[in-house]
């Protein structure tokens, strides 16, 4: 379901400054951490480290912004499961 703004906007005053500091003391032991489990390994940095599968280029296509523009979507049916029950578009109805 949908959780009114007020909701959203209290709880983000105490949970989101609470995750940055969870995140930022990750931050601090990341170093130390890292040390300890293979140092050397940066994929990040040496892509020749990734053990990921790699795309061959040809599979990949460019597409630019304004051919998203041209999306036709008018034989789309949306349902309420689409847009949630309760949800801010039954309240304009």
């Amino acid at each position: 379901g949908s959780l009114p703004k007020w909701v959203v906007n209290k709880s983000s005053q105490f949970l989101a400054p609470k995750a940055m500091k969870k995140m930022y003391k990750a931050c601090l032991k990341y170093p130390d951490w890292k040390q300890k489990h293979d140092p050397h390994f940066k994929p990040w940095l040496f892509p020749e480290q990734s053990q990921l599968p790699a795309l061959a280029l040809s599979e990949l296509s460019l597409q630019h912004a304004d051919s998203l523009e041209n999306i036709d979507e008018s034989s789309l049916a949306e349902s309420k499961e689409d847009r949630g029950e309760g949800s801010d578009e039954d309240s304009l109805t």
